[in-house]
C-alpha cells in the first residue's frame, strides 16, 4: 500500500476553495496540497511540475496538450473537484494513461434551488424592484408576474439535480414535464410526466436545463427548437453554458418568442466567471448584449454555492485523491471515455 506524502497541485484556487480542502484534509493525511490561483491551460500547465497529481475545477482546460505535458511530468491521476467534466479531454486522458475522477453528487438541492430562485426572481421581478426601492421609486408599473400553480414546467435531464427540481416545482402546484433518454426508477416514482423533446418544447411555460453537456446536448437550444416553444417562455440554465446557442436566444428575446432568461451559465464563462474584472471593460459582445435585457437574471456559476456543497465537494475530491493514492481504486468516481 502506497502511504507517502502526495503533492497535489490545485488549480483555480481560491479562499474557500482552500478553506475547505484544507478542513477535510485531516493533519495525518498522505496529501499536500498547494494552491493555485490560475487555471490549468497549455500556459499553466508547467506549474505542475513535480507534483504527483492536480485537482481542477469547472474552467481549467484540460486537453492533448496539457494532458500529455502531466505524464511528462509524472502525473497520472486528475481529481476534478465538481461534477461535469466537459473541459477535459477524456480520449486523449485515457489514450496517455492519465485517470481522471469527478464529484458526481453533492448537493443537488443546491443547484435545483437555485434554479427555483432565478424562476420566482424573473416572474416577480425582484430584481428591478430592488433597484426602483432604491431610487425611492414604489411603482408597480412593468412589475406584474404570474402564478406558478397550475403552470407547466418542463426538465430536461432527470438525475439528481432534476429530480429535486422537480419536487420543488410540484410543490409549488406544476404540471412538470421531463425529457430524459434513460430514465430511472428514482425518476419515475416522483410521478413526473416523461415525454419527448417535443413535448417539452410546444407545452412548458418554463424549461429548465438539468444535462450534462455532451454531444448530443451541445446548443439543445437553439434557433430550431427555440421556434417550438410557446411565446414568452421562461428559460433557465443552471448546468452548462453550451447547452444554449446564445446568438439564437438573443434573438429570441428581441422578438418576444423567449420570455424571460435566467443563467448561472454561460458558453464563453471561462474568461469572465469567478473573477472580479470590476474594473475592466467588458470585452465579449454577445455577453454584453444579454446584460442589456430587462428579463433577463444572470448568476455567475454560484449555483452550487453553498456550505454544505462545498464541504462535500472537499470530502468527496480529498477521498478520490486518498483511495486512488492507496491503491483503493474500487472507492475512486472514475470517470473515461471508454
Amino acid at each position: 500500500m502506497v502511504t507517502e506524502l502526495k503533492k497535489i497541485a490545485v488549480f483555480s484556487s481560491k479562499s474557500y476553495d482552500i478553506e475547505r480542502l484544507t478542513e477535510a484534509n485531516p493533519d495525518d493525511s498522505m496529501l499536500a496540497f498547494t494552491f493555485f490561483e490560475p487555471k490549468l491551460t497549455a500556459q499553466t500547465v508547467s506549474l505542475a511540475k513535480d507534483f504527483d497529481g492536480v485537482c481542477c475545477f469547472v474552467n481549467d482546460q484540460v486537453d492533448d496538450f496539457v494532458a500529455k505535458s502531466l505524464v511528462e511530468y509524472g502525473i497520472r491521476f486528475i481529481a476534478m473537484r465538481c461534477a461535469g467534466f466537459n473541459n477535459v479531454d477524456i480520449e486523449a486522458c485515457d489514450r496517455y494513461g492519465v485517470q481522471v475522477a469527478r464529484v458526481p453528487e453533492y448537493s443537488p438541492s443546491a443547484v435545483a434551488e437555485h434554479a427555483v430562485a432565478l424562476i420566482l426572481n424573473l416572474n416577480r421581478n425582484i430584481h428591478r424592484a430592488f433597484s426602483r426601492i432604491r431610487e425611492n421609486d414604489y411603482s408597480l408599473g412593468g412589475l406584474m408576474g404570474f402564478g406558478l400553480n397550475g403552470k407547466t414546467v418542463a426538465v430536461i435531464g432527470g438525475g439528481k439535480i432534476g429530480i429535486a427540481f422537480i419536487k420543488i416545482m410540484q410543490g409549488f402546484g406544476c404540471r412538470v414535464l421531463c425529457f430524459d433518454p434513460f430514465p430511472t426508477d428514482e425518476l419515475r416514482e416522483t410521478g413526473v410526466e416523461i415525454v419527448d423533446l417535443n413535448s417539452i418544447w410546444s407545452e412548458s411555460d418554463i424549461i429548465s436545463l438539468h444535462c450534462p453537456l455532451v454531444k448530443q446536448t451541445y446548443h439543445i437550444v437553439n434557433s430550431n427548437t427555440l421556434e417550438q416553444m410557446k411565446r414568452g417562455v421562461m428559460l433557465i440554465n443552471t448546468s452548462r453554458g453550451a447547452l444554449i446557442d446564445t446568438p439564437a436566444v438573443i434573438h429570441a428575446l428581441k422578438t418576444g418568442r423567449l420570455g424571460y432568461l435566467g443563467l448561472d451559465v454561460y458558453e464563453e464563462e471561462a474568461n469572465l466567471f469567478f473573477e472580479d474584472n470590476s474594473d475592466k471593460v467588458l470585452q465579449d459582445d454577445v455577453f454584453a448584449r444579454l446584460t442589456t435585457f430587462k428579463n433577463v437574471v444572470i448568476t455567475g456559476h454560484q449555483a452550487f454555492f453553498t456550505i454544505e456543497a462545498l464541504q462535500a465537494i472537499a470530502n468527496i475530491t480529498v477521498s478520490n485523491l486518498t483511495s486512488f493514492y492507496k491503491g483503493e481504486t474500487e472507492q475512486v468516481c472514475f470517470v473515461s471515455a471508454k
